[in-house]
């Protein structure tokens, strides 16, 4: 388990470009799906514990919203709204640990098949050494040849 997180760990911080673009893609195509899962499943859930919060609504306000009167303007609300943020946050852990999940697959399945491609590669220079190593029959000089020749000549007169 301490090493899945190491791994994470690494990809976040020091993901190389394929990883990149791989969190690219697959980050915009769940985007609307785990923004989704985030705002209506897991943000009112969490709001629930919390005593019904509900995190859109969340804010720290600087100044309260003045009305206008007839001799003064209206004043806006200054507020640091930061109930989307912690919602984005959330949006964000997920999609980077499903990219993670997602690579960290991939690497690994490209890891076994070079590792399969280099047993592949040693069996067969293992193979080509030891038909090397073997000795070759030497092919029969001129005297077997002919020593052959009259062995079946005479087994020949014989019959």
């Amino acid at each position: 388990m301490r090493k899945f997180f190491q791994d994470f760990k690494n990809f976040a911080t020091k993901g190389n470009f394929i990883d990149m673009a791989i969190g690219v893609v697959i980050g915009t195509a769940f985007n609307k799906i785990v923004s989704s899962f985030v705002a209506d499943i897991i943000t009112p859930c969490l709001g629930l514990v919390l005593g019904k919060v509900n995190f859109t609504e969340l804010k720290i306000v600087f100044r309260e919203a003045v009305e206008a009167t007839e001799t003064t303007p209206a004043v806006a609300e200054l507020a640091m709204t930061y109930g989307n943020l912690l919602q984005y946050l959330i949006d964000f852990l997920i999609v980077a640990f499903t990219l993670f999940i997602v690579v960290r697959i991939m690497n690994r399945a490209r890891e076994s098949a070079e590792k399969r491609r280099a047993e592949k590669e040693a069996e067969e220079k293992a193979a080509a050494e030891a038909a090397a190593a073997e000795p070759a029959e030497p092919a029969p000089t001129k005297e077997e040849l002919l020593l052959t020749e009259i062995r079946d000549l005479l087994a020949a007169k014989k019959d």
